[in-house]
């Protein structure tokens, strides 16, 4: 058996979550990042297989608290934002894994490129908002892609042909969300 918050259609709360990433660098360090300007909709079903996720976030909106990395990131090298502005994730299905865990499996758009991903997701619980008569759900949900499946193709490589950053990238989403009263 499945735990699901209550039915209807619950808002992304940007303020209370993250939309980040870890990618290697070299082979010494892991960075991390996230965006910064994303929304999305979380529509729960009277099961995980009628619920879905819709979300956009925007490709400039990146940030590992470095500027000059991040204006890389920003370029044609890694996300081309002025031709891809946005991120897209629209699920295609959830499956419960019994208890809080779902299997997520979403079409994940990147730099024009639309690949389905699979999300360990966790719901997290809910319960009432800071709005009267409001009710908040968290949720989070982990998956690992790898870069160059979206067209992420930079190769940059020290003498010792090490890669300067590592072709897989883990996705994290830490998200709070809020059904209207």
């Amino acid at each position: 058996m499945s735990n699901l918050p209550a039915p209807g259609v619950y808002t992304i709360d940007a303020v209370h979550s993250s939309v980040g990433f870890v990618a290697r660098h070299l082979v010494a360090a892991k960075v991390r990042g996230n965006f910064t300007d994303f929304e999305g909709t979380i529509t729960i079903g009277d099961s995980a297989e009628t619920s879905s996720v819709v979300a956009t976030a925007k490709a400039e909106s990146i940030t590992t608290n470095n500027e000059m990395r991040d204006g890389h990131l920003k370029s044609p090298d890694f996300l081309d934002y002025e031709n891809h502005p946005t991120i897209e994730f629209k699920s295609t299905s959830v499956t419960s894994k019994g208890g809080d865990l779902y299997d997520l499996v979403a079409d994940v758009t990147l730099r024009g490129v639309t690949k389905s991903v699979t999300f360990e997701l966790e719901y997290l619980g809910s319960g009432p908002s800071m709005q009267p008569g409001g009710t908040v759900a968290g949720f989070e949900a982990r998956a690992e892609i790898d870069r160059r499946d979206f067209g992420v193709n930079f190769e940059g490589s020290l003498e010792n042909g090490s890669l300067v950053v590592g072709n897989k990238v883990v996705l994290e989403l830490n998200i709070e969300s809020h059904l209207a009263a």
